[in-house]
């Protein structure tokens, strides 16, 4: 069976072949805004269990290192882990609690655990949205691991 291709162009100036059955899906979301994409993605990663970044980063990884590789990426997605509590238990309680959604009990439970060792407060965040919640664990005495 022979598909019809339709071909664009990127930002890049290369061409990208878009096969016939996925044309009408390609120019809805060439439609949408940045705000409805990024819901989107969100809400696929949960529904199929995958991350974009995960594969977005892959193809990178292959690329081989020397003198004329490519720059390899900056990291932009982070995982932030609490290692350890500190003095004011309660202020880390309320920061896990903010940070994550997560109810009161859940939140105790989270900032114990880490006592006994590294817990995972949030995965898949912004590079910015990691830095910020670093420094609010740090401001209340808590340190944290960016991953």
């Amino acid at each position: 069976m022979v598909e019809e291709v339709k071909e664009t162009k990127e930002e890049k100036g290369e061409k990208v072949k878009i096969p016939e059955k996925f044309k009408k899906l390609v120019e809805e979301i060439e439609k949408m805004s940045v705000l409805d994409l990024a819901e989107l993605v969100k809400i696929l990663e949960k529904k199929f269990g995958v991350s974009a970044a995960a594969v977005a980063v892959a193809p990178a990884a292959a690329v081989p290192s020397g003198p004329g590789a490519a720059p390899v990426e900056e990291k932009t997605i982070f995982s932030v882990v609490l290692t350890t509590v500190g003095d004011k238990k309660i202020e880390v309680i309320k920061v896990v609690r903010d940070a994550t959604g997560k109810g009161l009990k859940e939140s105790k439970d989270l900032v114990d655990a880490a006592a006994s060792g590294p817990q995972m407060v949030k995965e898949n965040v912004k590079k910015e949205e990691a830095e910020e919640l670093k420094k609010k664990f740090e401001a209340v005495g808590a340190k944290v691991e960016l991953k």
